[in-house]
């Protein structure tokens, strides 16, 4: 079925309190989503953010990010009064994130609404610690560790806990036993909301798209939890850290600093580590995008410590066997490869032989700076792949066309019939829209026809990334009339009944 959505974070929904939440906006989202023909709501990682607010550096893949649980739900409950968080500075600017902000004064709101939880809802608490177990007891530990530290990394800790040491951990459980319960408290309250939204999108016939890094953070509870899974040393420090080779966007390539997985070690037990982590975010998504697919066929490995990507070197991944896993286990049938950057001839075949459906992104058909572009020209898409005009990592339409060379915004017009009276953005999203893709998902940035300054994140900076939100009052209703017909000559809205 040909179908349609939405790429939108849920911190840049519109709300008083700072940041996008879980809340009313984001049921009003699936509403209007609903009455424009979409069936996709994409969204960005949700998970706790750290240092550079980036959702793709968290500081667990299981645990939900404290910002996005709704203060208005809370109060609604009876877990918050409105005093409580109306006072509070949420920042000035409610068209971008003050992070800062968010870091100084949810906390300490939320852990009046945890108070009264546990004081409250204590069985419902219990059930929930005793069913995320497997994840919880580690993530709130660590984070009640980092706290008692001031916020320093795992690495920095004493010996005992780096090593976590049986006598280390049990002491620390019982010194910060009350901190330990806070966080805790919080994964409640962030997944009791989280249901209620994905319960909401499902009734409404609206699938959520997640996203999943390949790597994960090296100061995280993942890694703290499970070194054996990583290339670290006798210091528990890693040998090598992920990134990717100098291109023509950047001279000294990318240094992630991500450690890389040992996958030898992870083979030998069926990828235990892999099915459990997929697994679970099946649980939370319809469909859920992995970022950086071309790492699984061979990934881009720097020496630790290293200024920059230059001394990096490429080294096999785990191929198809990891897939093969999966396809046994939680299945592979709702899995999307973010099959971008620089490819070769084994990543196209990995992915063929795996059977994910692939991406394509508009934008970088007419980029001549790497030349890659006749595979992301329309009329080169397969049917199985999810068409972007950009992703979270591109500039928005309008702000690819006024910062492109000359001949290449030439040779996009000449191709689509850019014009104004449709609105060149428009005439490219309509590019994707009208191809023979069969998912094509646009940036709520193009549909409200934003230049560069609303763009997402531009890789390898820092500061001024993760921060864009949506006006109030942004899904009005001639707006969804425009993207329905859109769908309709486009053959993507939803038949009656279908929903």
């Amino acid at each position: 079925m040909r179908r349609a959505g939405v790429l939108m974070p849920v911190t840049s929904l519109p709300s008083p309190w700072g940041v996008g939440t879980m809340g009313a906006a984001a049921r009003e989202l699936v509403d209007f989503l609903v009455e424009s023909g979409q069936t996709v709501w994409q969204i960005l990682p949700i998970g706790p953010t750290g240092f550079g607010d980036s959702p793709y550096q968290v500081f667990s893949t299981y645990a939900g990010n404290p910002y996005l649980i709704d203060l208005d739900e809370l109060a609604a409950e009876g877990l918050l009064e409105r005093s409580e968080y109306e006072g509070v500075g949420w920042g000035d600017d409610p068209l971008s994130v003050d992070y800062g902000g968010l870091f100084r004064g949810r906390l300490p709101v939320l852990e009046r609404a945890c108070s009264r939880l546990r004081e409250s809802r204590a069985a419902e608490l219990a059930s929930f610690c005793a069913r995320e177990s497997a994840w919880l007891e580690d993530y709130a530990l660590f984070m009640a560790i980092k706290d008692s530290r001031d916020g320093a990394p795992w690495t920095s800790w004493d010996d005992g806990l780096r090593r976590r040491e049986p006598a280390a951990l049990d002491e620390a459980r019982r010194r910060l036993s009350e901190r330990v319960d806070f966080w805790k408290a919080v994964q409640c309250l962030f997944f009791r909301q989280w249901d209620r939204l994905r319960e909401y999108a499902t009734g409404a016939g609206i699938l959520l798209m997640g996203d999943i890094p390949i790597y994960v953070a090296p100061d995280s509870a993942d890694v703290w939890a499970s070194p054996e899974q990583f290339q670290l040393d006798e210091r528990l420090l890693p040998t090598e850290v992920a990134g990717c080779p100098p291109d023509g966007f950047a001279a000294g390539g990318q240094l992630w600093g991500n450690p890389l997985y040992d996958w030898e070690r992870m083979a030998e037990d069926g990828f235990s580590w892999w099915v459990e982590r997929i697994t679970y975010q099946l649980r939370l998504y319809d469909i859920l995008r992995i970022d950086h697919f071309r790492g699984f066929d061979s990934y881009y490995s720097i020496p630790f410590g290293a200024p920059d990507a230059r001394e990096g070197r490429w080294r096999e991944g785990p191929g198809t066997a990891l897939f093969e896993r999966l396809r046994e286990t939680c299945g592979t049938e709702r899995l999307v490869a973010e099959d971008l950057g620089y490819l070769t001839d084994s990543v196209a075949r990995l992915r063929e032989e795996t059977g994910l459906p692939g991406m394509r992104v508009l934008e970088f058909a007419f980029d001549s700076v790497d030349g890659s572009g006749s595979v992301y020209l329309p009329h080169s898409y397969p049917r199985d792949c999810v068409a972007y005009v950009g992703t979270h990592d591109n500039d928005t339409a309008l702000g690819w066309l006024s910062a492109a060379s000359p001949d290449d915004v030439a040779r996009a017009c000449d191709y689509l019939g850019l014009n104004e009276r449709e609105g060149e953005g428009w005439g490219m999203m309509r590019g994707i829209w009208s191809s023979v893709a069969d998912t094509a998902i646009v940036q709520m940035q193009d549909v409200l026809r934003l230049g560069g300054e609303a763009r997402m994140n531009v890789p390898s900076t820092v500061g001024q990334n993760w921060k864009w939100r949506a006006p109030a009052h942004y899904a009005t209703p001639e707006l969804a009339q425009r993207l329905r017909r859109q769908m309709e000559l486009c053959d993507r809205a939803p038949a009656a009944g279908n929903r």
